[in-house]
């Protein structure tokens, strides 16, 4: 393997200040921008959290896109979501919508307003399982990326419980990407979104992770509204890190 072991220990994943961007495009067109930050980690009751927060931002001008919207997440190191907050924008102002899971209440409370201005409405709603929001989902698939087997994953988005199947069957391979001059040593898993989540993702989708201890996520394709993207890596900010190097007949 290259780059390490295969731990799945999420402190070899989280490290604070990471920052990864990527350019999402349809077809031959580049329609927009995330950028995704580890922004801090705690310890509180003997146990780890992590929080990270992600940017998705629609370039000027691209027909029929117009999307703008920050999310934010609190893991623990179980990797289940334990507070989540989403930011849409709507015109010239913010909605809100947080999300404070009480998994020994069994229960989530959830709080939607104007950003920085006033509450509209508060909720609280039944929730019998440990749970992923969106963001969170996508740190999970990483640190179970070496795992070779097949999750069935509570996913609560949009105030509604669906289930995320991920199937990571560990298959090893390269991939080309316009930021790195040679081929990249990636693991490749496929899933399933069985929810409606940002920009109208749902259903199948595949991603390819580096194969090293960082698992950072190189390239994703996933059906949203418009049809099928492709989620690049343009940018990366993590010390001591580098794209490994496909190297054939070296796992």
């Amino acid at each position: 393997m290259s780059g390490g072991d295969r731990s799945s220990a999420p402190d070899s994943m989280f490290q604070t200040g990471e920052e990864l961007t990527y350019n999402v495009s349809y077809a031959s067109f580049d329609i927009g921008r995330i950028r995704i930050i580890v922004n801090d980690s705690f310890d509180r009751n003997n146990e780890t959290y992590y929080k990270a927060s992600g940017y998705i931002d629609s370039y000027r001008g691209v027909p029929f896109v117009d999307l703008h919207a920050v999310y934010s997440s609190v893991m623990n190191q179980s990797m289940y979501s334990t507070w989540f907050s989403a930011r849409d924008k709507e015109n010239d102002r913010w909605r809100e919508w947080t999300y404070t899971f009480d998994y020994p209440d069994s229960s989530v409370n959830i709080q939607e307003g104007i950003w920085k201005k006033n509450i509209i409405k508060r909720d609280t709603l039944r929730l019998d399982t440990l749970s992923q929001d969106g963001l969170s989902l996508f740190f999970l698939a990483r640190r179970f990326l070496f795992e070779h087997k097949t999750m069935s994953i509570p996913t609560f988005v949009k105030e509604k419980l669906g289930t995320t199947i991920i199937e990571f069957t560990g298959d090893h391979t390269s991939e080309k990407i316009e930021a790195v001059p040679y081929p990249v040593d990636v693991i490749h898993f496929e899933g399933k979104a069985g929810f409606v989540g940002v920009f109208g993702f749902t259903g199948d989708f595949e991603g390819w992770f580096s194969n090293d201890t960082a698992r950072i996520p190189v390239l994703a394709k996933m059906k949203v509204l418009i049809g099928n993207v492709r989620i690049e890596l343009t940018e990366w900010k993590r010390t001591g890190w580098m794209p490994p190097k496909y190297v054939k007949g070296v796992q």
